[in-house]
């Protein structure tokens, strides 16, 4: 992980009293790793882009209009407190406001601070939305806004493809959002989402991103139902068609106290 250098790492600890409570934790785990996998990388298990992606994006594409807030705008344990916001665009620069009021420009630079990123590092935290313009040459190149989301409300779902090859091969990656009475994605919910299949197609995997999430991606024993929790708002269901078998496929995902949703996918 990335945390190797941290203190949280019993072996950066000298020996005493936190060394061993530190190992104490570690003896609990038994065989089990603290998470499944890296932290590393630009994208997650799942395929979800990181914040780390547009860093990437913004420089090597620069022909693309983009432009990226981070980090999202549901803090209220932060309400007051000093809160730095980045942003990276294929832009020169760009002027951050913050309902409306707006924080100054910034300019990129060649040194380790400003060539890759523009950062407000002043920014009291006050729900409402950011919105970022970013020019070139002195024209608007790109916008992008973050918003203080209300509740988790309800779930959508959105295959990459509507239709799959009745091959008993092909797939059908289906992202689930949990969203909150207008639609926006809710950035920290963690609701536990139930899916169910129905048609010639079953569900290879689920999955949510999360490094630390243990539960079984895949169940050879039932692939019409099956349970995971949303990560940052996000989980996926991967459906994969059944051999010699044609139809519409019926995906359904519920949640406690959620609208649930529904969405299909035609094998042919």
């Amino acid at each position: 992980t990335p945390y190797n250098l941290d203190a949280t790492n019993a072996l950066n600890v000298p020996e005493g009293p936190e060394r061993e409570k530190l190992m104490a934790e570690l003896k609990k785990l038994g065989d089990r790793a603290p998470s499944r996998s890296s932290y590393f990388g630009i994208v997650d298990l799942c395929g979800f882009k990181k914040d780390r992606f547009y860093i990437y994006q913004a420089h090597w594409r620069p022909d693309v209009k983009m432009a990226h807030i981070l980090p999202h705008w549901n803090w209220p344990e932060r309400k007051g407190q000093v809160t730095p916001v980045h942003v990276y665009t294929s832009g020169d620069e760009a002027e951050l406001f913050l309902n409306g009021k707006s924080l100054g420009v910034r300019k990129k630079g060649t040194g380790e601070k400003d060539r890759y990123r523009l950062v407000w590092e002043d920014v009291k935290y006050t729900p409402g939305t950011l919105k970022v313009v970013a020019k070139k040459d002195g024209k608007i190149w790109a916008t992008d806004t973050v918003t203080t989301t209300g509740k988790p409300a309800a779930l959508t779902l959105k295959p990459d493809r509507n239709e799959i090859k009745g091959d008993g091969y092909d797939l059908s990656y289906v992202t689930v959002a949990v969203r909150d009475a207008q639609g926006r994605m809710v950035p920290r919910s963690k609701n536990q989402l139930t899916f169910k299949v129905s048609g010639p197609a079953d569900i290879a995997g689920i999955c949510n991103g999360d490094p630390t999430d243990f539960t079984t991606m895949a169940n050879p024993e039932n692939r019409k139902i099956m349970k995971i929790k949303a990560f940052n708002g996000l989980a996926q269901v991967v459906l994969r068609s059944r051999k010699g078998e044609s139809g519409k496929v019926t995906l359904q995902v519920i949640s406690n106290g959620l609208k649930p949703a529904q969405t299909t996918v035609t094998v042919k």
